[in-house]
């Protein structure tokens, strides 16, 4: 029998032998106290019975770990909010981090240069090269067929080849990328996507640059830029002006960035253009949390 449906029936059973003791008068301490041990019985059971493994012992300590995780994620969610919270955002930052081209070796490897970026600031020694072999690749390949385009999804991993143009091929959004910046360290990457921009300028005004997804005019792109795959996950728009850099400050007017393709170093474009442009391309960003 599923150990949920024996749950359900233990406390249907349970329930109405407190109600039946509680009208008599009599006997609540005791079955309160019938009520706790079955109930903790039933826990028990439950671990034992999705866990398969493991001594009387093991299931206290998993008990044991069941309360102490949320805790320590709470203490360092409360932690990292905190330090958030007493930074004032500036009225100009701007950062030193050391540019990387993606050129020659990676003609579509904008992703995980800006990584490398923002990782080098981090103080690890990564390189691109290593990025690139080391990220999430989607499987799907090109196909058009009926007027249709069908080919992978960029949040599931990098689609298409990174190292020539002469094949098919994309890049990769903020989901893998986080996933493998979270090797290099553990709890200290920071998932920014979906943030107002301000946030960035939270991050940024404490001396961290800031990874996203932005596309090449760095300005707000025409419907007609854009078109529609058929993905395994669903149909997605894409433009194959997407594009990927590492923001390293701004100011009232500019936002200022390393960008991989043009290896240039704190290249500026408008602030407004640059946020709509972001915006559009699902105000993607990640960067790295204070030790």
């Amino acid at each position: 029998m599923n150990i949920l449906l024996i749950i359900i029936i233990l406390l249907i059973l349970l329930f109405a032998y407190l109600v039946v003791k509680l009208k008599k008068g009599s006997g609540v301490f005791s079955s309160f106290s019938l009520f706790f041990i079955v109930f903790i019985i039933i826990i028990f059971a439950f671990i034992f019975d999705n866990q398969k493994t493991g001594s009387l012992a093991d299931a206290i300590d998993r008990i044991k770990n069941m309360i102490h995780s949320p805790i320590v994620e709470t203490n360092s969610f409360l932690q990292d909010n905190f330090h958030m919270s007493i930074i004032k955002i500036e009225d100009k930052v701007l950062i030193d981090a050391d540019v990387i081209s993606q050129l020659p070796e990676l003609p579509r490897g904008c992703e995980v240069t800006s990584l490398a970026m923002l990782l080098n600031h981090a103080g690890v020694n990564v390189n691109k090269m290593t990025l690139a072999q080391k990220i999430e690749k989607n499987p799907a390949t090109y196909k058009e067929k009926d007027g249709k385009i069908y080919f992978g999804d960029p949040n599931d991993g990098f689609v298409g080849n990174m190292y020539t143009f002469d094949d098919p091929g994309l890049g990769v959004y903020h989901s893998p990328i986080k996933r493998l910046a979270e090797k290099y360290l553990p709890h200290r990457i920071k998932d920014l996507t979906g943030s107002d921009f301000d946030e960035l300028k939270i991050h940024l005004s404490d001396g961290r640059p800031v990874w996203v997804i932005i596309n090449t005019n760095y300005q707000k792109l025409p419907d007609s830029l854009f078109e529609t795959w058929n993905t395994p996950s669903g149909t997605i728009k894409i433009t194959y002006k997407e594009h990927s850099v590492l923001i390293t400050g701004y100011d009232q007017q500019y936002v200022y960035f390393n960008d991989p393709l043009t290896g240039e170093k704190n290249q500026k474009a408008p602030i407004q253009d640059f946020k709509d442009a972001w915006i559009q391309m699902g105000s993607q960003a990640i960067t790295y949390l204070p030790k």
